[in-house]
Order: C-alpha cells, then sequence, then structure tokens
C-alpha cells in the first residue's frame, strides 16, 4: 500500500468516527429531550389529577354547606309560617302598657305583649341572615382549611 491509500483510509476513518460522534451525541441529546418531556407530561398528569381531586372535594363541601343552608332556610321558613298562623308565638320580654285601668293587687288589663308586623319581618329576616351567613362562614373556613392549607 502506497502513503496516499493510507492517508485516504486515514481520512475515511476519521469520518466515520465524526460521524459516529454526532450521531450518538444527537442521539443523546434526543433521549434526554424524551425523558425531559416524560418527565413534563408526568407532572402534567400529576397536576390534573390533583386538580381533579380537589374539583370533587370543593364540589363536595358545596353540596355539603348548600343542603345546610337550605335546610336552615326551610326551618326558619316553618317557623315563620307556624307564628302567622297562630300556632306558635314569638316569646318577646317587654312590658306591655295597660288598655285601662289597673285593678288593685292584679295585673290590671294589659295586652299581650307582641311584635308589630314590620319587627315581624323584620325578625324572620334578620334570623335569615344570620344562617345564610354562618353558613357561609362555615362553608369558607372549611374551603380556607381543606384546600388552601394543602
Amino acid at each position: 500500500m502506497t502513503a496516499r491509500a493510507w492517508v485516504v483510509i486515514l481520512i475515511e476513518l476519521l469520518l466515520s468516527g465524526l460521524i459516529i460522534f454526532i450521531l450518538y451525541t444527537s442521539a443523546s441529546a434526543e433521549k434526554k429531550r424524551a425523558d425531559d418531556a416524560e418527565q413534563s407530561l408526568a407532572l402534567a398528569n400529576a397536576t390534573i389529577k390533583d386538580m381533579q381531586t380537589r374539583q370533587r372535594d370543593v364540589a363536595a363541601l358545596d353540596a355539603k354547606y348548600t343542603k345546610d343552608l337550605a335546610d336552615a332556610k326551610k326551618q326558619l321558613d316553618d317557623l315563620q309560617r307556624c307564628v302567622s298562623s297562630g300556632k306558635c308565638g314569638l316569646h318577646v320580654n317587654a312590658k306591655c302598657p295597660a288598655n285601662g285601668t289597673t285593678v288593685p293587687g292584679g295585673m290590671g288589663d294589659a295586652s299581650s305583649p307582641r311584635l308589630t308586623d314590620s319587627a315581624e319581618r323584620d325578625y324572620f329576616t334578620l334570623r335569615e341572615r344570620i344562617v345564610t351567613v354562618t353558613k357561609q362562614v362555615g362553608y369558607l373556613q372549611d374551603y380556607i382549611k381543606e384546600q388552601c392549607l394543602k
């Protein structure tokens, strides 16, 4: 073999080595990109699963408090109907003015204590608002404990 043949063989070997090195480097970069994509996909799937769990938990919490609020409003409506029909009465700590003259040693002719119609409506409105706010605050406290502090 001549020197020229040796040079050609050497150049071919160098080119082959260079091509193998480039292919290996490219394959390594592609493998790293594939591994990174797999890791990102796993993280995205875990995030989606966590969000689904949280959504289910929030929906359950919402359903619980919606039912509690509806039950409380129904109970208040029942009480209001009972008072309106006269079956129940609101007990008021009040002093009644006398309708007539007082009898010595007696209570006199006092009317029974009763709220005015507007005061009675205001009473039930306030009770309803208290129940609503109490349930809303309870819901928000549970939401914070179960969702925000996790």
